[in-house]
């Protein structure tokens, strides 16, 4: 039997499972449907900045957002969505890629935002042979070796500062002069004796063999326009992940990103969106601002189910 809802929610992030829970206190009957609960959060080494909690890693993070979301009886289904469908009643179909099939009144869409490319030779080749867009998921495999992270903003630096706990050595090449994180995250680089940042300068190839065994550099290093590297983690930020909506026919930026009222609603009647994927916040990618646009957009699907 089909299953009726009043709003389905795409996507498990933040923005996610705060709709979720929002949604079950104003008494809507929801899912959340996402292929990693938590989104990229999981991958995060140290959270400091959520109220209430001084020092948390992203894992622990989602296992309790994860544990709140549930204890209103909410599902969340492991699954990817591949096709959401308009009725000619102006409702939705959602199907699933697990093959299950939803109605649902509303939609939210909280898909988030994946790891931006390098767009260099060598690394489509390399992935998971010495490349990976997540040192917290693969730092394990370096230790006491040599690795190479690309990026300046906080994603980078706390990837640089995990990783001079792990490896042996560590170089941080930025393509600007001077790094754009958090005075925090830059300050506790600093400390760290077994890390080089290399400013001014970009990956401009990877090479090896059978794994990554070297770089090329656009600018002269040490005499050298090649480092020798065990790993290459690329932390230079993230694209939205809006493979689901371009069906959909919702009005983007150029930059990719959903354009949202103050109330998170899409141009799409019926369709609202969150979190990483949208223009609200200033694009200002942080786990509390993809909550609060969760909420808000579900504060306004409950008014909007009201009328």
């Amino acid at each position: 039997m089909e299953k009726k809802y009043d709003v389905v929610i795409v996507g498990a992030g933040p923005a996610g499972l705060n709709a979720s829970v929002y949604a079950s206190r104003y008494g809507l009957k929801n899912v959340v449907v996402g292929e990693i609960s938590g989104g990229l959060v999981t991958q995060t080494t140290e959270i400091g900045n959520w109220l209430g909690e001084k020092n948390i890693n992203g894992f622990e993070f989602v296992q309790k957002a994860i544990e709140h979301t549930k204890s209103f009886g909410t599902e969340i289904i492991a699954s990817s969505v591949d096709q959401i469908k308009k009725t000619e009643e102006g409702n939705f179909e959602i199907l699933l890629a697990n093959g299950e099939k939803f109605k649902s009144k509303t939609i939210l869409i909280a898909t988030g935002s994946k790891h931006r490319k390098l767009g260099v030779p060598g690394e489509k080749e390399f992935l998971g042979k010495g490349v990976s867009y997540c040192a917290t998921c693969d730092g394990f495999f370096y230790r006491e070796k040599t690795v190479g992270i690309v990026g300046g903003s906080d994603s980078a630096v706390s990837a640089a500062l995990y990783m001079s706990d792990i490896a042996k050595k560590v170089y941080l090449i930025y393509r600007k002069d001077k790094l754009r994180a958090e005075t925090f995250w830059v300050n506790s680089l600093e400390k760290a004796k077994n890390v080089e940042i290399i400013y001014s300068t970009n990956v401009k190839e990877i090479k090896g063999k059978d794994k990554l065994e070297k770089i090329l550099l656009d600018n002269i290093y040490k005499g050298s326009t090649e480092i020798k590297l065990d790993g290459l983690f690329i932390e230079i930020g993230f694209t939205p992940n809006i493979e689901l909506i371009k069906n959909l026919g919702l009005e983007i930026d150029n930059e990719n990103y959903i354009k949202i009222e103050q109330n998170g609603q899409t141009t799409i009647n019926g369709v609202w969106a969150a979190g990483d994927i949208t223009t609200g916040s200033n694009k200002f990618k942080q786990i509390i601002t993809a909550a609060s646009e969760g909420a808000i957009a579900i504060n306004s699907i409950q008014n909007y189910l009201k009328k």
